[in-house]
């Protein structure tokens, strides 16, 4: 790579704006939360309680939240967006389709959405189902 003196020189105040918006950032630091301390969220017979949301030390964005839901229920229209997204099932049975095809999964199963992949959640039993998300690059 070719680098002029005049590119380097335009690259300062970007390099110093990074800089000032990292050292802004407060980054998330360690925590002891109960569930039962979660504030929640509803949706219909759904449930969602939020984790956390924030910045860690390397720079990346996190965010995690666990979610109820109703037998038959969904929390949302299948979707996609930039952020990846890791499930992690506690009880119950969800229906999970990602590009098309889905899957069922239950207690310690586990789902992985890679960026942009369309997706959605479904609980296709007869009992909740409960699972947990963290997200990166949010």
């Amino acid at each position: 790579m070719n680098s002029t003196r005049r590119s380097l020189l335009q690259a300062i105040p970007m390099l110093a704006a990074a800089s000032a918006f990292a050292s802004d950032s407060p980054t998330l630091g360690s925590f002891i939360k109960p569930y039962s301390e979660l504030p929640v969220k509803q949706n219909g017979q759904n449930e969602s309680r939020p984790i956390l949301d924030s910045v860690v030390h390397s720079g990346d964005h996190l965010e995690a939240h666990a979610t109820t839901l109703a037998p038959g229920g969904s929390p949302h229209p299948p979707h996609r967006h930039e952020h990846e997204e890791l499930l992690l099932m506690r009880s119950g049975t969800l229906a999970v389709t990602i590009e098309g095809k889905t899957g069922v999964i239950g207690p310690g199963g586990t789902a992985f959405f890679h960026s942009n992949e369309l997706h959605g959640v479904r609980n296709p039993g007869s009992e909740i189902a409960q699972y947990f998300v963290v997200a990166t690059g949010v």
